[in-house]
């Protein structure tokens, strides 16, 4: 009778999960990603924000956007190394 009722979504993620993926990233001060979104910014409708990229990571619907690649020289020589800057949003997501 206690048992939880399924969700319906393809994939199991709570809402929770989601949440502590996000204040990991919060504590760590995360910097803007290449879409410019701040903390702050996102902050404003966290709500809302965290709602959108849960349903959409547990219904199966979510794709991450393409990354920023940028190579960078080796500080001392032999060749470069890619630096890839994420969006404000992936950052966060693959740290859960």
């Amino acid at each position: 009778m206690d048992k939880l009722k399924p969700s319906g979504k393809s994939f199991d993620i709570s809402k929770w999960e989601v949440w502590e993926a996000y204040r990991q990233v919060k504590a760590n001060r995360g910097a803007p990603g290449v879409d410019g979104v701040t903390l702050e910014e996102f902050d404003k409708d966290l709500k809302n924000n965290l709602y959108k990229i849960w349903n959409r990571m547990s219904s199966g619907s979510y794709f991450p956007p393409p990354v920023k690649a940028v190579e960078i020289p080796k500080p001392h020589g032999g060749g470069t190394r890619t630096l890839v800057c994420r969006r404000s949003r992936t950052e966060w997501l693959k740290r859960w």
